[in-house]
């Protein structure tokens, strides 16, 4: 890591919630690349979520993020939303789907894991772009998506 990466005065505007810019623009940055950013972000707004709830017992917890953060519910997530994205988002969608991850899923079929990093990758995508109210709007919708189906 660089010494330019860690000086707050390099940030070129609010992309991120700190002043870490991304070693490439976000339109060159690799999909795996935005999947990483957006798995943490998707997780913390889980967490978030779950934390705002009344039964904050550490066992619940655990169990009840993982109805949100597996490949599965991640993959139920962007289908349900997939036909309101923008074209550039369903671009970004469609490039993260395509990525070859080199790994396989353990708990989850190919085709969901394909889709959980494609909603990452957007998450990721949205994220550095500072469209953070827009990704909060479908990670709120993605929400209410899967509570009401359980």
């Amino acid at each position: 890591m660089s010494e330019e990466s860690l000086n707050p005065a390099q940030s070129k505007s609010n992309e991120g919630w700190f002043s870490f810019v991304p070693s490439k623009p976000i339109e060159q940055l690799p999909p795996l690349a935005l999947a990483y950013m957006g798995d943490a972000i998707h997780e913390v707004a889980i967490r978030q979520y779950l934390l705002s709830g009344k039964n904050l017992r550490p066992h619940h917890l655990h169990r009840a993020s993982t109805s949100f953060v597996s490949a599965g519910a991640q993959a139920k997530i962007l289908a349900h939303l997939e036909p309101t994205l923008t074209e550039t988002e369903s671009n970004v969608v469609r490039q993260g789907r395509n990525a070859k991850s080199g790994t396989i899923p353990k708990n989850a079929s190919v085709i969901d894991y394909r889709y959980a990093t494609a909603w990452e990758c957007l998450l990721g995508y949205l994220y550095y772009k500072g469209e953070h109210a827009r990704m909060e709007q479908l990670i709120t919708e993605g929400i209410r998506h899967l509570e009401k189906q359980s």
